[in-house]
């Protein structure tokens, strides 16, 4: 087994990027971990493998507008570190700086996505600033980490995309091939039970995700629950849209025993983010027997199958839309999808994971 190092940005939530890492650290038996820092609303320390090393980003640095130069400078500094190991394999946007050169050991980069606030998203990243200098300043800073993760890209011997269509990203920005090993999913964890009278929303409460679309749709819906799970930054805006909706709760984190009986019990699950770049939640909600409704576009064209799984809504869905893929998702309908949701999931299974991603190590190995 070579000796491995495995580098994250953080870890600052249950996400599926994180959960992704601490599946390769068990999958590589012996792994150091490396990460910027962690915070108490992620994955208990028990989660973590024995030699898990932070580089304690302080807090007064993890505040907007210095947190990337910093993180980035951070990780940077890894480089030497990391050249002592025989298998590096990095995850997220910044760790990739640690990289050291090729030719001694292999570099491995798990991408994602590239990073959205650089590339087909950066308008939307770049918020209006009345300031000349501090939006000059920020022009400059963007272009200055640019030029590092470019390197840092060049650097890499592997790049891994998480789906098809992070796949055609790294292709687009970045000029590098990839291969697609989809993130794993922990299926013998979800079983379906009674179908539930709620709807569940598993996302992240931030812009991209687009809870705010689906509490719009439950305010017109009376009649149906909507139990809505994390938080985010966006969690007091969104609790106030439903304030005066008795229908629309709010439960925040929950563990993960407590997130599968959830998924286990909803009549289905509601996930429609714009342009996701895979999406766990959906192939989580699958593995329960649980439907989905989502939307065609980005990753979740490759997990969801139209009328099988769930529903795709049009990319410019409306609240309408939203509002009749509820009311169509009867029990009788959920029950008839449960099978096929069940095997679809099982083909992102974490043993699948696992053995694409050894395969694809040994096989570069050899090279």
């Amino acid at each position: 087994m070579p000796k491995t190092a495995i580098f994250q940005d953080y870890f600052l939530v249950r996400g599926g990027a994180e959960r992704l890492v601490l599946t390769l650290a068990e999958g590589f038996p012996g792994t150091t971990l490396v990460h910027g820092y962690r915070t108490g609303e992620t994955y208990p320390a028990e989660a973590f493998p024995d030699d898990t090393r932070s580089l304690e980003l302080p807090h007064v640095l993890r505040r907007r507008g210095v947190h990337l130069p910093a993180l980035a400078l951070a990780f940077a500094a890894q480089r030497r570190f990391a050249a002592g190991f025989d298998l590096r394999i990095f995850s997220g946007v910044v760790a990739p700086l640690a990289a050291p050169a090729r030719g001694r050991g292999l570099n491995v980069f798990y991408c994602h996505t590239p990073p959205r606030f650089l590339y087909d998203l950066k308008e939307h990243y770049r918020t209006p600033r009345r300031n000349p200098i501090r939006r000059a300043a920020r022009e400059v800073m963007m272009a200055w980490f640019e030029a590092r993760y470019r390197a840092a890209i060049e650097r890499m011997d592997v790049i891994v995309a998480n789906s098809e269509t992070v796949r055609e990203r790294i292709r687009r920005y970045l000029g590098r091939d990839s291969v697609v090993v989809y993130p794993p999913i922990d299926t013998d964890r979800f079983k379906g039970g009674k179908v539930g009278d709620y709807f569940l929303s598993t996302a992240r409460l931030e812009p991209l995700k687009r809870v705010d679309c689906i509490i719009e749709a439950f305010r017109q819906l009376p009649e149906e629950r909507l139990v809505v799970l994390s938080g985010g930054s966006e969690r007091a805006r969104l609790e106030a849209m439903a304030e005066g909706h008795p229908n629309i709760t709010f439960r925040g984190w929950v563990e993960d025993e407590e997130l599968a009986h959830l998924v286990g019990g909803a009549r289905a699950t509601i996930y429609v983010p714009q342009a996701e770049d895979f999406g766990m939640s959906p192939v989580e909600s699958m593995a329960a027997g649980t439907p989905v409704i989502g939307v065609a576009e980005g990753g979740l064209r490759e997990t969801i199958v139209d009328g099988e799984t769930g529903v795709l809504l049009p990319p410019d869905f409306t609240t309408g839309d939203l509002v009749a893929a509820v009311r169509a998702m009867t029990p009788d309908r959920v029950l008839a999808m449960r099978g096929a949701c069940e095997a679809r999931a099982a083909r992102f299974s974490r043993e699948r994971f696992l053995q694409e991603m050894r395969a694809l190590i040994e096989e570069a190995s050899r090279r």
